[in-house]
């Protein structure tokens, strides 16, 4: 059966040769007689395959030793309460700052308000012009001149691409230039990990949910200074306080530990295949293809401010919505699934992370083309 183009928003697509070689190695890991999903997460199997996992990742991403690498559970929503519970609380006043330029990032503030004083530092939830063009609400980025952030807050929280409004942040701020040096940026990347290089070093914690680039869904990467680990606040869990995650290697509990084989299938294939400047270059390629189109068309439309665009989530619209249903319908006939938009903002997503090949983002805009000339 051939496999579809899936352009999910994640889980996602992994690559074949990852599936490939996790389904040679199902029943025997190197010898070891055992799946993977039978060892113990203590045993040298398993304790080889999580400490290749963090060495690979730390190369990928020029991770140094003043980072602690770890695999958790509870997904990047999880994230929302774990990085407050363990931040919020280290400089005693409980506060922190979020800049909030979509879905996961109003989130990610709304929960930490649970934990403390959660305040709102920037946000592009309502409209504007820009360039000429009216933008609508968490369509746009504001400008970092902008912010306004508290020198008192415990960290500054961004969420660097928003998976379901298609906004992405191309730099991360110095925090220092906004007044605030001793406040670290804390980035959820969920959804742009290791398509482009990151600057780790600019961000105190990164953390990203693992089923969009970076493996399947059961794991977290959370990337720490060691500095901010170690002032958990008394109600945070022992399973999710970062310093207990850090000193056992992310093996303090029992961790995801098929989904961090998978992952580290994932980041040697990363690795293979140029790193993350060859994941960019690829993945520039496919967004280029796919925008260019969109712009060409009068018949779709892509709503978020150009300079801002991620590559990762592509949203657009059909001018007349009335074809939605037919337009998803013949793409599923064409083997192009997953592209409906998220109900929050309906329209369409083609999420093309680095495991979708240049040749899914060429079909569809072949399908594009001719759903246009169809019904345009």
């Amino acid at each position: 059966m051939a496999r579809p183009w899936n352009f999910s928003a994640g889980p996602s697509v992994l690559p074949e040769t990852v599936l490939q070689q996790a389904a040679a190695e199902m029943l025997d890991w190197h010898g070891s007689g055992m799946s993977v999903m039978e060892m113990s997460h203590r045993g040298r199997h398993f304790v080889q395959i999580c400490d290749e996992a963090e060495a690979d990742l730390r190369e990928l991403l020029g991770v140094s030793a003043d980072y602690a690498v770890m695999f958790m559970q509870g997904g990047g929503l999880g994230e929302n309460a774990i990085v407050p519970m363990n931040l919020i609380g280290r400089r005693g006043a409980a506060a922190a700052d979020f800049v909030v330029t979509g879905h996961w990032s109003t989130r990610s503030h709304k929960e930490a308000g649970r934990y403390g004083d959660a305040r709102i530092a920037a946000s592009s939830g309502v409209a504007a012009r820009l360039d000429g063009v009216e933008q609508a609400p968490f369509s746009w980025v504001p400008p970092v001149e902008s912010w306004q952030v508290r020198p008192e807050a415990a960290y500054l929280h961004l969420c660097s691409n928003e998976t379901i409004g298609g906004v992405e942040f191309t730099e991360w701020p110095d925090t220092a230039a906004l007044g605030a040096p001793d406040v670290p940026l804390v980035v959820d990347a969920s959804s742009h990990f290791l398509s482009r290089p990151l600057d780790v070093q600019r961000a105190g914690l990164v953390f990203a949910g693992a089923q969009k680039n970076a493996g399947p869904a059961g794991v977290t990467v959370v990337i720490a200074r060691r500095d901010l680990i170690g002032k958990a606040l008394p109600i945070c869990p022992s399973a999710f306080d970062y310093a207990n995650v850090a000193a056992e290697h992310s093996r303090y509990n029992t961790p995801p530990t098929f989904a961090i084989y998978v992952a580290g299938l994932v980041y040697k294939w990363v690795k293979a295949n140029g790193g993350v400047a060859g994941m960019e270059a690829a993945n520039r390629a496919k967004a280029d293809l796919l925008y260019g189109f969109l712009d060409s068309s009068g018949f779709y439309r892509n709503p978020v401010h150009a300079p801002v665009r991620s590559r990762m989530n592509v949203p657009f619209v059909l001018r007349d919505e009335s074809l939605n249903d037919a337009f998803l319908q013949g793409a599923d006939a064409a083997g192009l699934t997953q592209l409906k938009g998220h109900k929050s903002v309906g329209g369409m997503r083609a999420s093309i992370y680095n495991a979708m090949p240049l040749a899914g983002v060429q079909a569809l805009v072949e399908y594009l083309k001719e759903f246009e000339r169809r019904h345009g």
